[in-house]
């Protein structure tokens, strides 16, 4: 497997062009860290349903009271929306870190599940956590090599990128991962009920809410759904709620020089004093000061800023 992981970071190289890039296959995304020390330190992350692959360097990620330490030959899969803390380690300018992302389309999940028959991983009535670790085998690093091998042959990707991709997701659905990846594309799963629940969240972020309404809108009692959403998350709604709150707040200072009390007011604090404690509790700085420093690191080489993202 090194002779593969050795042509990936190759590939991945030479077609990073700073912090993250975007590449041109769909939902595959490239993250590189030239200038970091030997660690980044915590910073804080947003996971969408995606599978991350690490082909230098290794990171911690913090969900919650989780931690969970990869690198490669393994890979982290989430399969929902959580706010999480990152910390890179074992890089340095001459051995940059260096991963690459997909992002899942709940659509392509389930033609692949249709297409598996018997092969169907089994359904679980509990979800258990929303993310988790997996070490890679051959097949799955040699379907990754083939995908990113069409970034030096972008006309094949429109035909071949799919292939690849359904191949990626029936080697996932076929390992240690694919019940919980199953459930991502099965609506009426207890992980699609709690999906549903984060959306009303996410969508509704100012807003307040009440655990027992929340659990009906997820078709649960409001111990069994309070007992799913930290399985899951292992956030309870509440803390899940206001870890977000801060996440989109920060995301809002750094694009936007501006008032700090107005983007408090606008993910759902109703005392700025509040929302500094709580800012400062998170992210170990004022609103004010972090946002001022993380522009000035993306305005100059984005070394930091490439952990913030």
């Amino acid at each position: 497997m090194q002779d593969t992981i050795t042509e990936m970071r190759q590939l991945a190289l030479a077609h990073s062009k700073s912090r993250e890039t975007e590449t041109t296959i769909p939902r595959v995304a490239i993250s590189r860290c030239d200038h970091c020390e030997a660690t980044t330190g915590p910073m804080p992350a947003f996971c969408e349903p995606m599978i991350c692959l690490i082909l230098q360097g290794a990171k911690c990620i913090l969900i919650g009271d989780r931690a969970l330490h990869y690198e490669q030959p393994s890979y982290f899969i989430s399969t929902i929306d959580v706010p999480a803390t990152g910390e890179i380690y074992r890089a340095g300018p001459d051995r940059p870190y260096l991963s690459i992302t997909l992002k899942f389309d709940a659509t392509v999940i389930s033609d692949v599940l249709l297409s598996m028959k018997d092969n169907v991983p089994p359904a679980s009535t509990d979800p258990g956590s929303g993310f988790g670790l997996a070490p890679v085998t051959p097949d799955l690093l040699d379907s990754w090599l083939r995908l990113l091998r069409l970034l030096d042959s972008p006309k094949d990707i429109a035909v071949l990128g799919p292939l690849i991709e359904r191949e990626i997701i029936y080697r996932l659905l076929g390992g240690p991962c694919g019940g919980m990846l199953r459930q991502l594309a099965t609506g009426d799963s207890r992980l699609g009920q709690v999906r549903c629940a984060i959306g009303w969240i996410r969508d509704n972020l100012a807003q307040p809410f009440q655990v027992e309404d929340l659990a009906a809108r997820a078709g649960m009692s409001a111990s069994a759904f309070h007992r799913h959403f930290k399985a899951v998350t292992a956030l309870s709604p509440v803390q899940y709620q206001k870890r977000l709150r801060l996440h989109v707040a920060r995301r809002r200072l750094i694009a936007e020089a501006g008032d700090v009390a107005r983007v408090a007011f606008s993910v759902g604090y109703e005392s700025a004093t509040q929302f500094g404690r709580e800012y400062a509790r998170e992210f170990g700085i004022s609103p004010a000061r972090d946002a001022a420093r993380l522009r000035r690191l993306d305005a100059g080489d984005g070394a930091e800023m490439a952990q913030v993202a």
